[in-house]
């Protein structure tokens, strides 16, 4: 993959929940997106239970260095996007949408290796396999599934920073499995149960009972707890709603059944030590719909207070799968 710098201050933030645009001083990839106009495969449907389908993109580039987006969050007014690769690379742009806001294209988009505490940037996936990223005042914590950890980066330039710290991840590093571990991370909305604490996810490691393994990992409240597994969907990523609730997102895949997805809304006061965590299913979808290995979830406010979640995908950098970026306008109950 190719090796993008980003220099100097390269992200800026106005709010303590915003990430705001992030400038390439030396090289911006060439973007083409596709308009996904409908979620679901030859039907005009815009409703999917909870969700309404707003608009979407498929995105290539001449450029090798587009792919393995596993995690994305958007800016306070949504134009937005900074996130991060499981190759060990940050990515940023910015949205172009219609009259209507739905998404017609991206621009400013650009990339740029993730630097260690040493920092190195390094081309050994098990070293630099980032899966989950979020958002904390000045900050942004990024999660590592492989070499288990959380880092912490400075917010106005993470790109050239290196960590600043990292967080005590909570449940042990022996029941982290390889290639399961640390997928989601998120940070609680201040006015919610957990009042702005970090919560993390495995993918698949799991108990004896064959639970999630999950943790809060600040706060009075920290400590391991579990969500249900129902198989064979695994965890890719998760963010909260503004009432603290959590929607988790996940995948499920199979040579006979090939792959799925689906968001779980998990009640934010139930997250804490020794607790099992279930909830409902509020969006299913299959290869009958405009999916693919979706590894990215947002949950996003506009000025109207309407509630969005955009989802990204994770292509493996393999001819087969393509890189999406959906978004859906949330209008579940607001319990």
């Amino acid at each position: 993959m190719a090796r993008l710098s980003i220099i100097g201050s390269a992200l800026m933030f106005l709010t303590a929940s915003a990430v705001l645009p992030l400038r390439a001083d030396d090289e911006i990839l060439p973007i083409n997106s596709r308009l996904i106009s409908h979620f679901k495969v030859g039907s005009d449907q815009t409703r999917f239970g909870a969700f309404e389908f707003v608009g979407g993109l498929e995105l290539s580039s001449p450029s090798a260095a587009l792919g393995a987006m596993s995690a994305i969050r958007l800016s306070a007014d949504r134009q937005s996007f900074l996130g991060v690769m499981d190759t060990g690379f940050w990515y940023a742009g910015r949205f172009e949408r219609g009259p209507n806001g739905q998404l017609i294209g991206i621009a400013d988009f650009s990339v740029s290796p993730i630097l260690d505490a040493e920092g190195e940037s390094s081309k050994q996936k098990w070293r630099v396999d980032a899966e989950g990223m979020a958002v904390r005042g000045d900050e942004v914590l990024v999660s590592f599934e492989r070499r288990s950890r959380v880092d912490v980066y400075p917010a106005k330039a993470p790109g050239s920073s290196i960590p600043l710290g990292s967080l005590p991840v909570q449940i042990p590093l022996e029941e982290l499995r390889n290639n399961r571990g640390l997928e989601a991370i998120m940070v609680a909305p201040e006015a919610s149960p957990l009042s702005g604490e970090v919560v993390a996810v495995s993918e698949k490691s799991l108990n004896a009972s064959g639970d999630i393994y999950a943790a809060v990992l600040t706060g009075p409240s920290k400590g391991v707890f579990f969500v249900k597994r129902h198989a064979p969907y695994d965890v890719t990523d998760g963010d909260f709603l503004p009432n603290g609730d959590l929607l988790l997102l996940e995948r499920r895949f199979s040579i006979a059944e090939g792959i799925g997805m689906r968001i779980r809304r998990i009640d934010g006061s139930r997250l804490g030590p020794g607790n099992l965590v279930d909830g409902e299913v509020v969006l299913e979808a299959d290869f009958g719909e405009q999916i693919d290995n979706m590894e990215g979830l947002d949950v996003s406010t506009d000025d109207a207070g309407q509630i969005f979640v955009t989802l990204v995908s994770d292509d493996n950098h393999s001819i087969l799968q393509r890189n999406l970026m959906l978004e859906f306008r949330y209008l579940g109950d607001d319990k």
